[in-house]
């Protein structure tokens, strides 16, 4: 699902007010982390993950890792923060996809 300007203007606004639910800090990227980004999104749709200042990887590292190995879309980078969004697979936990597709 790619998202429209729109559409990208209304998952910002629903994060605004949340605090970061994930962190890469000096362990780096790994699968385990992926997978248990992957759960979580499945989940809630829409969260964030913070960039710890002792972390070994830089920002777009991060954005590449998650980007490339799944389908999770990166909405926005403010700082080290990061606003990840993916429509969930069961719709009994879809809430923000729904709203994001009628715009």
């Amino acid at each position: 699902m790619q998202l429209k300007g729109k559409q990208k203007r209304y998952l910002r606004a629903q994060a605004h007010d949340m605090r970061p639910l994930f962190q890469v800090g000096k362990e780096g990227l790994s699968a385990n982390w992926l997978a248990q980004i992957e759960d979580a999104i499945e989940k809630r749709e829409l969260f964030k993950v913070n960039i710890l200042q002792n972390a070994l990887v830089e920002d777009e590292e991060v954005i590449a890792f998650i980007e490339e190995n799944t389908d999770i879309q990166v909405v926005q980078k403010i700082g080290h923060v990061l606003v990840l969004f993916k429509q969930a697979n069961k719709k009994d936990n879809r809430s923000y996809s729904l709203e994001v597709a009628k715009l």
